[in-house]
C-alpha cells in the first residue's frame, strides 16, 4: 500500500447536506487538514454514520462568508441550483491557487461554477455514494458502486485522489470524463425522478413494470448522450441498472428526500439537461419531457 501523503491543506466544505455531510465528516475524522464547513446554522460536532461503524468529530463550521480566507480546497456541495447562492461563499474562500472540486449533478459542472471561482481551477466530481441527511448535525454514508467519487485522471484529480487519502471514501481515476459524466446521468435519469414522483425508496424500481418504464427512459438518454459524445456501450441501458441495484432498496435519493421535504428538487441539471441536449440534437424523448413536466410542476409548487 503506497504511503499517505503527509501534506496538510485547508478545505473548505460549502453544504453540508447528504453529500457535504458525508466528505467533511470523513475528511474531519482522518484529521489530516483542516477542514471548516460552510453553512446556515452553526454546528459543533457531526456525526457519520459509516459502513465501519458511526463517529462523532469535531467541526469548525462558519455561517458568513465574510468570516473565511482562501483555501486550498473548495468542496461545493450545494444542489446544482443552489451554485448561485452560494456564490459569496467561493468569492471569499478563492484565489488563483486554489482548487474548487464541484460535487453535484449533472453534466455542466465547470461551465456552472467557473463564473463564481475568481480565477481558481474548477474540477468536476462524480459521487456515487449514498448520503443522507438524518439532522442537522448527522449524516449516513453508504457505498455501492465500485467507486465513491471518480475524477478525471489529470493533475488535479491526482491531487484530489490525495487529499482523501486515509478516509473511507474511494476515489476512482477515470479517462473520458464526457462519458463517465453521463454514466452517472443515466442512474440519476431513473431513480431520482420516479423516487420522487412516487415518493417510494428505490425499492420501487425493483417493480417490473417501473423497470419498463426505466428501459424506455434510458434508451432515450442513451441516444442523446451518444449525440453529446459520450461512448456509451450497447448494453449501456443494463449497465445503469445493475449499477443502480448493487444499492439497498431501502435508500432514497436526494430528489426524493427533498420532495418529502418541500423543497425545490434537481430537476433541471438531471431530466432537464437530457431533454435539452436531445432539443439541439432534435432526438425526440417523450417519456423524459412526460417525466420533465410532471418534475417542474411539483416543483412550482415548492419553496424555494
Amino acid at each position: 500500500m503506497p504511503a499517505i501523503s503527509n501534506l496538510r491543506s485547508s478545505v473548505a466544505v460549502i453544504g453540508l447536506g447528504s453529500i457535504g455531510g458525508v466528505v467533511a465528516g470523513c475528511l474531519a475524522a482522518a484529521g489530516r487538514h483542516d477542514v471548516i464547513a460552510c453553512v446556515r446554522q452553526p454546528i459543533e460536532r457531526l456525526t457519520l454514520e459509516q459502513p465501519a461503524g458511526t463517529v462523532e468529530v469535531p467541526l469548525a463550521a462558519l455561517t458568513d462568508p465574510a468570516q473565511t480566507k482562501t483555501v486550498d480546497w473548495a468542496l461545493l456541495c450545494t444542489k446544482t441550483h443552489q451554485t448561485e447562492a452560494a456564490s459569496p461563499w467561493l468569492e471569499h474562500l478563492c484565489a488563483p491557487s486554489t482548487r474548487v472540486a464541484v460535487l453535484q449533478n449533472g453534466i455542466d459542472q465547470v461551465a456552472r461554477v467557473a463564473p463564481f471561482a475568481d480565477g481558481a481551477t474548477v474540477m468536476p466530481v462524480i459521487v456515487y455514494y449514498n448520503g443522507e441527511r438524518l439532522a442537522q448535525n448527522r449524516v449516513r454514508f453508504r457505498q455501492g458502486a465500485h467507486a465513491d467519487l471518480v475524477v478525471a485522471d489529470d493533475d488535479n484529480g491526482r491531487a484530489f485522489t490525495t487529499l482523501f487519502e486515509g478516509t473511507p471514501l474511494r476515489v476512482q481515476l477515470g479517462n473520458d470524463f464526457v462519458t463517465l459524466a453521463w454514466r452517472k446521468l443515466l442512474i440519476n435519469a431513473i431513480a431520482s425522478p420516479i423516487t420522487a414522483l412516487t415518493l417510494q425508496r428505490q425499492a420501487v424500481l425493483r417493480r417490473t413494470d417501473v423497470q419498463a418504464l426505466c428501459r424506455a427512459v434510458l434508451d432515450e438518454a442513451i441516444a442523446v448522450g451518444r449525440a453529446e459524445g459520450a461512448q456509451l456501450a450497447t448494453d449501456e441501458g443494463v449497465r445503469a441498472m445493475a449499477t443502480l441495484f448493487t444499492f439497498s432498496g431501502e435508500l432514497g435519493t436526494s430528489m426524493y428526500f427533498d420532495r418529502l421535504a418541500g423543497r425545490q428538487m434537481e430537476v433541471e441539471a438531471l431530466t432537464g439537461a437530457i431533454v435539452a441536449a436531445a432539443e439541439r440534437h432534435g432526438i425526440a424523448t417523450p417519456y423524459n419531457c412526460a417525466l420533465l413536466a410532471l418534475l417542474r410542476a411539483i416543483n412550482d409548487g415548492a419553496g424555494k
